[in-house]
């Protein structure tokens, strides 16, 4: 008898936080779509992990700001396996602007930031909901960030995005019970690849140090450790929806 496998959709993850939790619900038994905007190779390096762990892994180029992209990557998924169990809205940009330096952010900016941080993730929800209505079930997470409640990030636009996405992640929740679960993370300062190209090496090892020295785990997050509770709220958190996880080894009690 075939092994019937539930089926996952993970925006942006080709890698970092995306590309973890992409592994770590491949290693859960999950059929994986890994999703990519512009990284193809290092999307199918990422999809060719996830097979060796035993699934099917396929992998889509989509812009989730793109509504018509959105619904395209569900009807590959249905395609390709005919369910969508998990949808994990990871895809996300910013601009990185420091906080004091108004001009630096263009009305421009906060409309492309927001059109992927938060249109996207709603046409993604949008886009898979009804598939998941049909089979009664579904489990969704949104990758906020620890921003989105300090006002801190790497620039307004960004914080702000993400306060949106906890806001839509509680409506959804409630929008879309009992068949579908919400829920949210909020990693704090995490150890990637995106992070130290954004902030640039010297300003990276700055952050990197303080979050270790001030957190009361006296760590930083990798992807990984972002990625388990996400695989978490999708399979085993079965009575928790609109929940907004914090995923920071601590750093919000840090004291000032």
């Amino acid at each position: 008898m075939a092994v019937v496998r539930k089926v996952a959709i993970v925006t942006g993850s080709a890698s970092g936080i995306g590309a973890a939790t992409a592994e770590a619900l491949a290693g859960k038994g999950v059929n994986v779509l890994v999703n990519y905007s512009r990284s193809r190779c290092d999307a199918q390096s990422v999809a060719t992990r996830c097979e060796a762990l035993g699934v099917e892994a396929a992998v889509h180029q989509a812009d989730v700001s793109d509504d018509a992209a959105c619904r395209a990557m569900a009807q590959a998924a249905m395609a390709r396996w005919g369910r969508i169990d998990y949808l994990v809205n990871n895809a996300g940009t910013t601009r990185f602007v420091e906080h004091a330096d108004l001009e630096g952010l263009g009305s421009e900016d906060f409309l492309r930031i927001y059109a992927v941080n938060v249109v996207g993730a709603f046409q993604m929800v949008r886009a898979v909901a009804p598939h998941m209505k049909q089979a009664a079930s579904g489990a969704i997470v949104n990758v906020s960030a620890l921003a989105a409640l300090t006002g801190s990030g790497s620039c307004i636009a960004y914080a702000a995005s993400k306060a949106a996405l906890n806001s839509l992640t509680v409506t959804l929740a409630r929008a879309l019970g009992p068949q579908i679960r919400v829920n949210a993370v909020c990693p704090g300062f995490v150890k990637s690849r995106w992070m130290e190209q954004g902030l640039g090496s010297e300003r990276y090892a700055s952050a990197l140090r303080k979050t270790e020295a001030n957190a009361p785990l006296r760590a930083a997050s990798t992807p990984q450790d972002v990625a388990e509770p996400i695989v978490w709220l999708l399979e085993a958190a079965r009575h928790v929806t609109g929940e907004l996880l914090m995923v920071d080894a601590g750093f919000r009690l840090a004291r000032p």
